[in-house]
């Protein structure tokens, strides 16, 4: 899955542009790269994003098909820092 899909549908960016915008920016990275919003996403993944005043950094624990609810959107990722 695509990294700006994942970070809306895992509910840690409210839209799929903003995603697209940060990572343009060069405030997400992935396995400690900066990364671009086309960039695979897998399983195992530690994902880091650079908001305004600070960093949160996430494992990727499942890639979803499609859409998820938003009760569940947590289950997919462990934090690992915050």
């Amino acid at each position: 899955m695509r990294l700006d899909k994942f970070l809306k549908v895992s509910r840690l960016v409210k839209r799929r542009t903003v995603a697209n915008s940060i990572s343009d920016l060069g405030r997400v990275f992935v396995n400690g790269n900066i990364a671009k919003p086309a960039k695979q996403v897998k399983i195992g993944d530690v994902i880091s994003i650079e908001y305004a005043n600070k960093t949160v950094s996430v494992n990727v624990v499942e890639i979803p098909e499609g859409n998820v609810p938003v009760q569940l959107a947590h289950t997919l990722y462990q934090i690992v820092e915050n």
